[in-house]
């Protein structure tokens, strides 16, 4: 019986070693691949060469914050003039048409009308009936001043010789309303036309009449804007404001060519809040580029006082379901994904905020192959 039991425990202990030596022979031969654990990644080194890893530390750099706003190209009423007639008419020509350039004191169209004739005759009456009275107070005041008349028909001369001056310099005022010379004007040049002029340069933005059509005082015919004075009015909110300050750089660009940056400054700072709680800050284009129209929207970044910080490049910066994050050299080819807190970028430089951890600061990091890395571990992942 003793034998028997010997000789089982003797044939069990074989079978257990038979079955530990084929699990073995089973195991697969560990091949020199990436692992990864939940945010550490190891490389091969032929994977971290066709990455293009390079590693460096966090460096101190001159920092400029900005402040990302938005608003339209605007124009000063000064540099903005709506051109009507100041009295009634047909529009007998004109020539404009938008986008064109006009000089100050160029003629812009021509009107006509029977009024016209009818002030110019007045005028000139008027002006010869004045001659006439004038000598008639001189004579008065002669024969006054010798007793040879009454005091009351002088007055009564010289009255009508003030009244009749008072008349041909309304009418004078009147005629260089609509830009009649009242000085060149004779009975041989009346003239049943006025010339409508630019009183500034600029590009005709709009035109709103056509031949043939009677226009009133009210009718606005043409509008001009001088581009020499357009400005960026941007809308800043409240809690900004105390931000900016008159001279500070700003940089706008548009939807269309956001590469393309015009230089500003900031000349303006309204300090009227409106419903919304922003309000508007009016920048100078330091250069008028002609692809820059009124009523044209605009992105601006203003530029904030330059500070120092750590930062490493933009492409050493990976962000991943709304996080950011950088990668720690831990070891040959081998790297930790971390999360960071980041702030302003500038020229190519991020800055990463350390808070309490200076400990960050003797560490190497993955400046540039960071995005292969954050493949390398969602690839991995997904495998497992």
């Amino acid at each position: 019986m003793q034998k028997l039991i010997i000789s089982l425990g003797l044939f069990f202990c074989l079978l257990s070693c038979n079955n530990q030596k084929a699990s073995e022979e089973k195991q697969p031969e560990v091949k020199n691949e990436a692992t990864q654990t939940a945010t550490t990644v190891s490389l091969t080194p032929e994977q971290a060469s066709n990455a293009g890893i390079a590693i460096g530390k966090l460096e101190m750099q001159y920092i400029s914050s900005s402040l990302k706003v938005s608003g339209q190209i605007d124009v000063p009423p000064q540099n903005m003039v709506t051109i009507s007639v100041p009295m009634g008419g047909y529009l007998s020509s004109t020539r404009l048409l938008p986008g064109m350039h006009v000089s100050k004191g160029q003629a812009l169209a021509v009107v006509q009308d029977q009024q016209y004739i009818q002030m110019q005759q007045d005028y000139l009456t008027a002006k010869a009936k004045l001659s006439f009275l004038e000598k008639e107070y001189q004579r008065q005041k002669e024969l006054n001043e010798s007793k040879a008349t009454s005091d009351k028909l002088f007055q009564q001369t010289e009255s009508d010789y003030r009244t009749q001056q008072a008349t041909v310099r309304g009418l004078s005022e009147k005629l260089l309303l609509i830009n009649i010379n009242p000085n060149r004007l004779s009975a041989g040049s009346i003239s049943r036309s006025i010339n409508i002029y630019s009183p500034i340069s600029g590009f005709v933005s709009k035109v709103n009449v056509s031949m043939g059509k009677y226009v009133t005082p009210a009718d606005v015919l043409f509008e001009i804007i001088n581009p020499n004075s357009i400005h960026l009015a941007l809308n800043v909110f409240e809690k900004d404001l105390n931000k900016l300050q008159v001279g500070q750089k700003v940089l706008a660009y548009t939807n269309s060519n956001p590469e393309k940056k015009y230089n500003c400054k900031i000349i303006l700072i309204n300090k009227d809040v409106s419903r919304d709680r922003s309000a508007e800050v009016h920048c100078h284009f330091e250069n008028w580029d002609k692809d820059l129209v009124p009523g044209m929207f605009m992105n601006a970044e203003i530029e904030q006082s330059n500070y120092q910080a750590y930062a490493l490049p933009e492409e050493a910066v990976i962000n991943y379901e709304k996080q950011n994050y950088i990668f720690i050299v831990k070891g040959s080819n081998q790297y930790e994904m971390i999360p960071v807190e980041t702030g302003a970028a500038q020229n190519g430089q991020v800055e990463i905020k350390l808070g309490t951890n200076n400990d960050l600061l003797k560490n190497n990091f993955v400046t540039k192959g960071a995005y292969s890395l954050l493949m390398k571990l969602k690839n991995t992942g997904e495998e497992e």
